[in-house]
């Protein structure tokens, strides 16, 4: 038998993060069972599956204990071997639950933010000595990781890039449809997913878009995810309604990034960048950000391009590049998914995490 892990996420929302932890749960499904929020958006994609997965609750700090015995008594049923989480908060209900087991895992995180201050209060400490690794998503957030964390009590710590899906290229037909439904008609459409929040920039995308527009370029916005801050959203549709169709949550991210003819990531400080490896394997030219994870994901100028963070005006600049030069734009959509799928295609980093799982549990 082999072994035996466990996805671990309450995150109530739906990002990056949590759907890395459904995408491995279910490369996963025979040898793991999954453990969500019971009123999170994860839960969608679980439900009348195959996949096996259990809810909790998430329980404020005082009764946080009860979800931690529930989890403990799940990992000696279903006989664990790893717990394995990706949202920081589960932390510490992750490491209670270890010693509340009779299995006792090997606790390992998926490090997908970054680490910003030194670690070496009580709390984090008795966090850190009971885990076995940390893999980090980034080559920048392993190098916070063994900067903030002390030697003596810090986890094992490898790199791990997130993976991607092949997408499903759909035909040109059915682009052109899914186009006239939005009313995307033959403009220019520039796409950002995500949360909707001041943080991911969208309000930068919206800008440079409009500078385009007052240029005579015809050129629309797709804003595509659900709003955090429903003030925000608003000010947005206010200000911008007339440049951009807001789709709110899809299922169908992959679908509606082929709608577009450049996708950006505009996010203030972005730890990795999924978004970009997805749209790229769509043979999507992308932009994004110049500061963190997008730097080990895009090559500026050879498989698409940086602009200066949260400056519409250089995003614009770079956006009426690709705009005029449709034989610039193809170039760097060719390279950008050549580089998707020869570095982070999902399937080889899944198999990595298998076995770099599996290896934890052998070398004791």
């Amino acid at each position: 038998m082999g072994t035996k892990i466990c996805e671990l996420c309450l995150s109530p929302d739906l990002g990056g993060l949590e759907l890395y932890m459904m995408r491995t749960a279910h490369y996963l499904k025979d040898e793991c069972v999954s453990i969500i929020n019971e009123k999170g958006k994860l839960k969608s994609y679980f439900e009348n599956t195959e996949y096996r997965y259990f809810t909790l609750k998430r329980r404020n700090l005082f009764f946080s204990w009860i979800s931690a015995r529930q989890l403990a008594r799940i990992i000696d049923k279903e006989a664990i071997d790893v717990l394995h989480l990706h949202w920081t908060k589960d932390l510490p209900l992750a490491i209670t639950a270890k010693l509340l087991s009779k299995r006792r895992p090997k606790v390992v995180q998926s490090r997908h933010m970054r680490m910003t201050r030194f670690k070496d209060d009580f709390y984090h400490r008795y966090l850190y000595k009971n885990m076995e690794m940390i893999l980090a998503v980034t080559q920048q957030v392993k190098e916070q990781i063994e900067k903030f964390i002390p030697t003596d009590i810090r986890p094992k710590t490898e790199l791990l890039y997130i993976g991607a899906h092949q997408p499903m290229i759909i035909s040109k037909e059915e682009k052109k449809s899914h186009q006239e439904q939005l009313g995307l008609g033959k403009s220019f459409t520039v796409g950002i997913i995500g949360r909707i929040e001041p943080a991911k920039g969208q309000h930068i995308v919206l800008e440079a878009v409009k500078k385009l527009r007052a240029k005579g370029l015809e050129t629309k916005a797709l804003v595509i995810g659900a709003a955090m801050e429903e003030s925000y959203l608003q000010k947005l549709q206010n200000e911008y309604g007339d440049v951009a169709i807001f789709t709110g949550f899809t299922t169908q991210a992959q679908a509606m990034m082929q709608m577009c003819d450049v996708m950006v990531l505009a996010t203030e400080n972005e730890t990795f960048g999924l978004v970009l490896i997805e749209a790229m394997m769509c043979g999507v030219c992308v932009i994004a950000s110049n500061r963190g994870g997008p730097l080990e994901i895009i090559d500026d100028g050879v498989n698409g391009l940086l602009f200066k963070t949260f400056d519409s005006d250089d995003l614009s600049d770079q956006l009426e590049l690709l705009q005029r030069d449709t034989v610039v734009k193809e170039r760097y959509a060719i390279a950008g998914k050549k580089k998707a799928l020869e570095v982070f295609e999902s399937e080889k980093q899944f198999k990595e995490l298998k076995t770099v799982l599996e290896n934890l549990c052998a070398s004791v």
